[in-house]
């Protein structure tokens, strides 16, 4: 493998990795450098689809556009999609291949070292740089065996890794040196450096432990990482309450179901200026709203069952009944209509489900997951509006609506969604509906908002990681991680 490689660890998950490595290869690209993003194993709902027709992390996506490269499936060879508390979905390369337990799991890793060594690769063909994520943390030792995450993954690709660790959690020279004492003296050897993330004050008052860390670890820390208030990245997997803007208005409510997925759909309406959206927890009833969006799920059946144990299914039809609008997006689209078929036991047991019934569509699981980034136009209040996006979903839905929504080209298109002839409920297999700010409008003026225009989010996306970039080229010693790299300097 040539090339300059570095692995981005953590002391724990949220530590900063994510951000870390999509700021470092936008760092990187604004110099004119060729660096491609990796992650060897991601275990997320957000997903991504590539140019290649697979699926890869959320966060990889995000990294790439850093890179301002498609998306591939090498970016992120192994996907685990949870789907219960102990099993997920294992997709490698970018398809799906079978639902494993952890332990089934566990004993598959070894034959997927050499795969993932292959993707990296793959990836580092015409490319000057390659910059790697880990996962969790080196640290827990239960998983060191077979590990293809973190330093299993480095050691294997003699990858020289530096280490985040999150100071706004407090703790952070334990973290760090803990982490570093619990590895392997082959694994230390591997360590270039230590960065604190989200640091928040004087840094004269962090001198002396950033001293005392260097001289009992050796390994020198490569700088100190600003909290950055109102930095907006799409989340990896954990629902991110972050909202800039608190003169909110318009209330839209996201029931929060146990195997939500792909709630980064919601990002553009979260950062609205005119919007307050919430995402309801379980035992919390459904506060009053203008609108209530069903969102994606890894499990439609299990996820619908657990709406109606908490009675979400009663305040959802109280809602319409007071006049409320209803949309559903992927697996929330499916639940809206009559029935759910799982002829092959796609999501566990074989069966059928009753939906909520506000719909005309019947939906059937298939084995075939669809995949594809999609264009095209949104019809809705009169208007036609450009929308893209992208479908991750296993099932054929039958439709017998109004169809508002035409994906494709000009000589290859076909219909998508559904809008009820009483105009309350809304559905839509296509996850990024609001991205494109024409389409968020017209959803939110036919969900009865009519104030302040919605974000672009490409825009706001670009805007966020140049202000990464510029952040860590002013707190991090990029010299010590980067000199080695032709045309750095």
């Amino acid at each position: 493998m040539s090339g300059y490689k570095l692995m981005v660890q953590g002391t724990t998950s949220d530590a900063g990795k994510s951000v870390m490595v999509a700021g470092l290869c936008r760092v990187l690209a604004r110099k004119g450098i060729k660096v491609a993003p990796f992650k060897p194993q991601n275990m997320a709902l957000n997903s991504a689809v590539t140019t290649d027709g697979g699926e890869i992390g959320r966060a990889q996506a995000v990294q790439a556009q850093a890179c301002n490269l498609p998306l591939s499936v090498h970016m992120n060879p192994v996907l685990l999609k949870p789907n219960t508390d102990t099993g997920a979905q294992v997709i490698i390369r970018g398809q799906a291949i079978e639902d494993m337990n952890a332990v089934k799991y566990h004993s598959f890793k070894p034959q997927l070292l050499e795969m993932v060594l292959d993707s990296f690769d793959i990836l580092g063909q015409g490319m000057q740089a390659r910059l790697v994520e880990g996962a969790g943390s080196p640290a827990e030792v239960n998983l060191r065996e077979h590990d293809i995450a973190n330093m299993g993954f480095a050691l294997a690709a003699n990858t020289p890794v530096v280490i985040v660790a999150d100071i706004d959690r407090g703790g952070v020279f334990a973290h760090l040196h803990g982490t570093f004492d619990l590895l392997s003296a082959a694994e230390k050897l591997l360590v270039k450096g230590f960065i604190i993330n989200r640091f928040r004050g004087d840094i004269a008052l962090l001198e002396s432990g950033l001293t005392w860390l260097t001289e009992k670890t050796g390994v020198p820390v490569i700088g100190v990482v600003p909290y950055l208030h109102g930095l907006y990245l799409e989340a990896e997997d954990a629902i991110n309450q972050q909202q800039l803007d608190d003169e909110s208005h318009f209330k839209i409510v996201v029931p929060g179901l146990p195997r939500i997925s792909n709630h980064t759909d919601f990002d553009a309406l979260r950062l609205h200026p005119g919007v307050d959206l919430c995402f309801v927890k379980p035992g919390d009833e459904l506060p009053p709203a203008d609108l209530i969006i069903l969102p994606g799920s890894k499990s439609v059946r299990g996820d619908l069952n657990a709406l109606r144990d908490r009675g979400w299914d009663k305040q959802i039809a109280r809602h319409l009944r007071f006049g409320g609008k209803l949309i559903g997006i992927c697996g929330g689209y499916q639940m809206l209509g009559h029935s759910i078929n799982d002829p092959y036991g796609i999501e566990g047991q074989i069966g059928s489900s009753e939906g909520l019934g506000y719909l005309n569509i019947a939906t059937t699981l298939d084995k075939n997951k669809t995949l594809k980034q999609v264009n095209g136009e949104l019809k809705l209040n009169g208007e036609t509006h450009p929308v893209k996006g992208y479908e991750i979903h296993a099932g054929i839905s039958n439709v017998n609506e109004t169809q508002p929504i035409t994906l494709g080209t000009k000589t290859n298109s076909y219909a998508d969604g559904a809008i009820c002839p009483q105009n309350q409920v809304f559905g839509t297999y296509l996850h990024g509906v609001f991205d494109e700010p024409q389409a968020c409008d017209a959803l939110l003026n036919w969900a009865g908002y009519h104030q302040q225009k919605a974000r672009d989010m490409s825009v706001l996306r670009e805007e966020n990681l140049n202000r990464l970039a510029d952040s860590l080229e002013q707190s991090l010693d990029l010299d010590s991680l980067f000199g080695d790299i032709e045309g750095w300097h």
